[in-house]
């Protein structure tokens, strides 16, 4: 058999695996008759900016959803009020099928494993649509998959690439958790490219401004902080630290014991961000999601949606060989446990203890990642007089070999 033809197969074999994978998936929407809530009130934002109403004083869909975010993302949302509502939809699906497959491009070029053939990037897409985090931002039409790859696209450029930091000052003004990584430039010493995103997300707000003036105070000085108006930060939804803490006390507000355990992880998962970033030996990829993961921790809520950062996780895991764990990152991703538990009205304040991990599986793994990156840094210090001593040409351990 030709290379060539052992090529084709396999291309003919993942284009059919990426054919049905994303027609299940809008069977499934078709069949649950999936409203894509988030979309609604993307183009009710847009419906705002065009009509010239409160942009923040609107509710939407049965669950009386509101916009949450800054006025310069509302001027973005104007193009979805020129579709009808079933074109909408369908834009949504193929947009995020597709920004799904330049994240797994970006992922796997972060990771060191270069541009992936096509039967790779087609499989691969393919499986991604099916994790939990993934699959819930197609379903309700969410932009996390677009905020993630302008994030990524942008720190994967090479050092001293023009404009490096522009895209992430956007995706900032679109939604400001990106502003942790605008922190990790300036906290790795690479202030050329923190202040250009920082100047570029400062843009966003001066756009809104002038264009929304009255919004962009009612955002500023009031919006922001209403946290209960995002939605309830203690359902089974919000996977963040203030959900589990919540769930696991039994409090809807946990206030105090929140406040210090997030200052406490916000600490430490930048320090061992900075310290990875600062590892130019592994390039800058697990400084990158660490600090991803500590945004998604300490934030007052991250939807289950917001962990798409999952995906170049999986990559980073794969290409440097820890195969049995992508295997396991991927099953935590993919089981839904968060969705078996009882969640109806308030009963989420109210689990079992036995049920509390299957409740909050993605805050407790990224308490577990961070737990193994400072055991990893610690092991690395532990080892640092052997390998100085190695350097400077002292005696080699017993049974060694020199070269």
């Amino acid at each position: 058999m030709t290379r060539r033809s052992v090529t084709d197969r396999s291309l003919l074999a993942s284009g059919t695996l990426f054919l049905a994978s994303l027609s299940a998936f809008v069977a499934l929407c078709v069949a649950q008759g999936a409203p894509m809530a988030d979309a609604l009130v993307y183009r009710a934002e847009g419906a705002a900016v065009r009509n010239g109403t409160d942009l923040y004083g609107f509710t939407v869909t049965e669950w009386r959803l509101p916009a949450t975010y800054p006025p310069f993302a509302a001027l973005l949302f104007v193009p979805t009020t020129w579709l009808p509502l079933p074109a909408l939809k369908a834009a949504f699906v193929l947009g995020n099928t597709a920004l799904l497959a330049l994240l797994v491009h970006l992922s796997a070029r972060m990771a060191g494993a270069g541009p992936l053939p096509t039967p790779a990037m087609l499989t691969a897409t393919a499986l991604a649509l099916w994790l939990e985090p993934v699959f819930q931002t197609v379903l309700f039409g969410q932009i996390n998959l677009a905020l993630a790859c302008l994030v990524l696209w942008d720190l994967t450029r090479p050092p001293g690439a023009p404009g490096k930091g522009v895209a992430l000052g956007i995706a900032t003004g679109v939604k400001l958790t990106p502003a942790v990584f605008i922190a990790y430039l300036f906290l790795t010493r690479r202030p050329r490219e923190a202040l250009t995103a920082l100047t570029a997300f400062l843009a966003t707000v001066t756009v809104g401004a002038l264009a929304l003036p009255s919004a962009t105070i009612d955002f500023w000085t009031r919006r922001l902080y209403e946290t209960e108006r995002v939605g309830k930060t203690w359902i089974v939804d919000n996977q963040s630290l203030r959900g589990l803490l919540a769930r696991a006390m039994g409090d809807p507000s946990p206030g105090l014991a929140w406040a210090v355990a997030a200052s406490g992880v916000a600490a430490a998962g930048l320090w061992l961000a900075c310290r990875a970033g600062r590892d130019r030996s592994r390039g800058d990829r697990w400084g990158v999601l660490l600090a991803a993961f500590t945004a998604l921790l300490v934030s007052p809520i991250s939807w289950s949606h917001h962990w798409v950062w999952c995906v170049p996780l999986l990559a980073v895991l794969w290409t440097e060989g820890h195969r049995r764990c992508a295997a396991l990152v991927a099953a935590v991703f993919t089981a839904r446990t968060l969705w078996l538990v009882p969640h109806e009205g308030t009963r989420d304040l109210r689990l079992p203890w036995w049920q509390g991990p299957l409740a909050s599986p993605y805050p407790l793994f990224a308490c577990v990642l961070l737990a193994f990156a400072a055991c990893g840094y610690r092991a690395r210090i532990t080892r640092m007089p052997v390998s100085a001593a190695s350097m400077s040409g002292g005696a080699t351990a017993p049974g060694s070999r020199t070269k």
